[in-house]
């Protein structure tokens, strides 16, 4: 990944969306097997972590084929952006940038200011080029990789989610809050149920 890359195919379709069935999910780990267990032999045990099921997923198709993956975590006052994973014949397209923007978008919309990950060594310059800079931290190890701990300021969401915000925004699935829901649907009906006048 890297901006001298050409930009693929410009007639591409290329669409990122937040995991929200089985059939994504799928997807997602297919290309992170593909990308850490294939490309860099990582241990099943270590690229599934146990932090899938506490994380949202993003997807990003070229044509329809699934071609990158992201996960976003949340902590105090930062997102920690990890797994980026964009398959070697889809590298082009400069997934990895659009799913972090994509992501960093969520981020602010949920009202976080910061976006932290940590940075295989080799890919620093490329993340830098984006606006992530190093932290004063040690750098790790794991999976017999190098990595940097990098972060990033996120820009302040026009229409941060807050308490104030409607609850039927904040019931709708995940990064799909202006678009109604299934439960819009159902408060249009009112208080119908005979159990709910008890």
């Amino acid at each position: 990944m890297g901006q001298s890359e050409p930009a693929g195919d410009p007639d591409a379709k290329v669409e990122i969306h937040v995991v929200s069935t089985i059939d994504d999910r799928i997807k997602a780990f297919v290309i992170r097997g593909i990308v850490y267990m294939g490309d860099q032999s990582c241990p099943y045990a270590e690229e599934f972590d146990g932090n899938d099921e506490c994380a949202t997923h993003l997807i990003a198709t070229v044509d329809g084929e699934p071609a990158g993956t992201l996960r976003i975590r949340y902590f105090g006052d930062f997102i920690k952006i990890e797994r980026v994973a964009v398959r070697r014949e889809y590298r082009i397209y400069n997934l990895g940038f659009r799913m972090a923007k994509y992501a960093e978008g969520i981020g602010a919309r949920k009202g976080f200011r910061r976006v932290y990950g940590t940075i295989q060594i080799r890919l620093t310059r490329y993340w830098s080029r984006i606006g992530y800079r190093p932290l004063q931290k040690a750098r790790l190890v794991f999976s017999d990789h190098e990595y940097v701990p990098m972060v990033g300021d996120l820009p302040e969401a026009t229409d941060p989610l807050g308490l104030d915000s409607d609850d039927l925004v904040l019931v709708r699935p995940e990064g799909d809050w202006d678009r109604p829901g299934i439960l819009d649907l159902s408060a249009a009906r009112g208080a119908t149920n005979p159990v709910a006048r008890t």
